[in-house]
């Protein structure tokens, strides 16, 4: 039976992982089908000297770092993170989360899109860097 008030609470270990490279993980959390939201809510784990493929989403992209530092790596730019960062990716940016430090980087992010945005993938990062 649902709630009166509309209020759900999904716990983490009952989303499954989207896997990611060297077990990274993200799971999106807060969803249009799983909640009825109109926006998007999800936690992300990178793991130690891992990047992601580069990544532009039809629509602006929200993080807070939780733990660890790292860089987002876009084509001609690279802005460094570290645990208590809040991020602003706009809408079709290319760009690739890329832990360079010793410990897990662990981010809550969201877009405003029911689910995870249209996102478009290169496998190649930007030359002179490892994706």
């Amino acid at each position: 039976m649902g709630r009166l008030s509309g209020v759900q609470v999904v716990a983490l270990e009952d989303v499954p992982p989207i896997e990611l490279p060297g077990g990274s993980w993200s799971r999106v959390l807060l969803t249009g089908d799983r909640v009825g939201s109109s926006s998007a809510l999800g936690f992300s784990n990178f793991a130690a000297g891992t990047s992601t493929a580069m990544l532009s989403h039809a629509t602006e992209e929200l993080a807070y770092v939780l733990t660890g530092q790292g860089e987002l790596r876009m084509d001609e730019e690279t802005v460094p993170f570290a645990a208590g960062s809040a991020l602003f990716i706009p809408a079709g940016v290319w760009h690739a989360v890329a832990n360079t430090g010793d410990a897990p980087v662990t981010m809550v992010f969201a877009f405003p899109h029911p689910g995870y945005p249209p996102t478009e993938r290169r496998d190649i990062g930007p030359p002179g860097r490892a994706s």
